[in-house]
């Protein structure tokens, strides 16, 4: 879908900061919300990348003049309305009113201290080949879902050149209503005047990972 989370190029927002504060948190709210959130316990149907599509429904003057973990504290709350975990009314006095059952324990300070930490691989082993290889030239699509979707509006219908092959991946746009649908992943490399017309002298390129079916051989 295309939403007010996808700035890639648009003008009118101002310089992006580079000069901020290294500090994790600005506010200790932030924090505890960040806590919250790692120790929650999730509803069967909540996904990444579903929890990416909720956050994209924020209203666009509350997701660009809310903090980042205020958006945070809005999407998981809509999401535990629409799974049943909590009402409207029960997240606005901060008391149950009813209680959810078959529900395991969230993690205690405990668990998470007991957790080891290890490498995750989120591939998966697939029989089905590869359509690209590394060097082939590629041209995204523009036809895309109008729910979640990984291809930003600024990188449809441009060429670019396969940089590197990941093996198959749950595809986002599936994942986020819930279906498990793999497919190869790919880092293509555009040139940064294929994205931007005015960048045309520039030597930049930009990388991106891009699913099989946003792309197309030239």
């Amino acid at each position: 879908m295309d939403g007010i989370h996808d700035l890639g190029g648009r003008h009118g927002f101002g310089k992006v900061d580079v000069n901020e504060g290294e500090e994790q948190f600005q506010e200790e709210w932030e924090a505890r919300m960040l806590a919250m959130v790692n120790g929650m316990t999730r509803a069967p149907d909540w996904t990444l990348d579903w929890f990416r599509h909720c956050r994209e429904l924020i209203d666009p003057v509350d997701y660009l003049s809310r903090p980042y973990m205020d958006q945070w504290a809005q999407t998981y709350s809509a999401m535990m309305v629409n799974s049943g975990w909590a009402t409207v009314e029960e997240l606005a006095s901060g008391t149950a009113e009813h209680t959810v059952t078959d529900v395991p324990a969230p993690m205690t300070a405990a668990d998470v201290k007991a957790r080891p930490m290890r490498a995750r691989r989120f591939d998966t082993e697939t029989d089905v080949k590869p359509v690209f290889d590394i060097g082939d030239a590629v041209v995204t699509t523009t036809v895309v879902t109008s729910g979640h979707t990984r291809l930003p509006v600024y990188a449809r219908g441009k060429r670019g050149t396969i940089l590197l092959k990941h093996g198959a991946h749950v595809f986002a746009d599936d994942n986020a209503v819930n279906t498990k649908r793999y497919e190869h992943l790919y880092t293509v490399e555009f040139e940064a005047g294929e994205l931007w017309p005015e960048s045309q002298d520039s030597k930049d390129t930009i990388s991106l990972d891009m699913w099989e079916s946003y792309l197309g051989a030239t």
